[in-house]
C-alpha cells in the first residue's frame, strides 16, 4: 500500500475506518467519504495518526451526480486514486412480511445504487491509466436464508453480482474488482445493538470477527500485491458459511 492513494466510502466507522487505519499505517494516502459529518471528523483525526494528510469528504452516494462529485473531490485532493473500497451500507432488520416499499428502496439506494454509482466514478478515473483496484463489501447473508433481514441479504447478493459484472466489463482495462463477504463483525454498532451473543454463538470459531480480521483481506485485494484476482467474492467468515 505504500504510496497508494485510496478512497474509502463509508469510512467514518466500523470496517471502513479499520481498513483506513490499516492502509494508512502501511503507507497509503487516504480520503474518507461518509454522510455522517461528526463521525467523519472523528475518523479523519484517527487516520491522521499515520497519514497526516488524510481528508474527509461529506456527502451522499445514492445519486449518480452526488457520487461523481464526491469521487471528483477525492481524486483532485489525492492527485489520483489507485484503489477504492465501498464500505457504505445500512443493516436493516425486519420480519419478511413487514418489509415495506420504503424499506426496500432505502436498502437498495445505499447498498446497491451507492456501490454502483461510486464504481462508475472510479472506473472512469482508472481506465485511462489501465490500473486500479476496487473492493466492495458484500456479506455471507447473500448466501444464507435470513427471514429477519431478507431485504439486506438481497442487496448483498446484488453487490456480488454487480462486482462480477464490473470485473468482466473492465478486465481488459486491467482493473481488478472484487468483493469481500464477512460474517458478523464486532463493530461498536454491533456491540451497542446487542448482536454480539448472536454473532459468537453462530460462529464455529466461537468468536465474531474483529474489524481488522476483515480489513486484512480488503487491504490485500486493494493493494499492488493483488496482481491476478478479479471478479471474486472472498468469504471471510471464520467458518460461518459452512454451517
Amino acid at each position: 500500500m505504500k504510496g497508494k492513494s485510496v478512497v474509502i466510502v463509508g469510512g467514518a466507522g466500523g470496517l471502513g475506518l479499520a481498513t483506513a487505519e490499516m492502509m494508512a499505517a502501511r503507507g497509503a494516502r487516504i480520503a474518507l467519504v461518509d454522510r455522517d459529518a461528526a463521525a467523519l471528523a472523528r475518523a479523519v483525526e484517527r487516520v491522521k495518526a499515520s497519514d497526516p494528510a488524510a481528508l474527509g469528504i461529506e456527502g451522499d452516494v445514492t445519486t449518480r451526480d452526488g457520487a461523481e462529485a464526491l469521487f471528483g473531490q477525492a481524486a483532485e485532493a489525492l492527485g489520483r486514486v489507485d484503489s477504492m473500497v465501498n464500505c457504505a451500507g445500512i443493516y436493516p432488520r425486519k420480519p419478511i412480511l413487514e418489509i415495506t416499499d420504503e424499506d426496500w428502496n432505502a436498502s437498495f439506494a445505499v447498498n446497491v445504487r451507492g456501490t454502483h454509482n461510486m464504481m462508475v466514478a472510479a472506473v472512469k478515473h482508472m481506465r485511462p491509466r489501465r490500473d486500479g483496484r476496487i473492493v466492495n463489501i458484500s456479506s455471507v447473508d447473500a448466501f444464507k436464508a435470513h427471514p429477519q433481514n431478507a431485504h439486506y441479504a438481497a442487496t448483498k447478493a446484488a453487490v456480488v453480482s454487480l462486482t462480477k459484472s464490473f470485473a468482466l466489463a473492465f478486465a481488459a482495462d486491467q482493473l481488478l474488482i472484487n468483493s469481500v463477504a464477512p460474517a458478523g463483525i464486532a463493530t461498536e454498532k454491533a456491540k451497542a445493538a446487542g448482536f454480539m451473543p448472536e454473532l459468537v454463538a453462530a460462529n464455529p470459531l466461537g468468536r465474531a470477527a474483529e474489524p481488522d480480521d476483515i480489513a486484512e483481506m480488503i487491504v490485500f485485494l486493494a493493494s499492488s500485491a493483488n496482481r491476478y484476482v478479479t471478479g471474486e467474492n472472498v468469504v471471510v467468515s471464520g467458518g460461518y458459511i459452512m454451517v
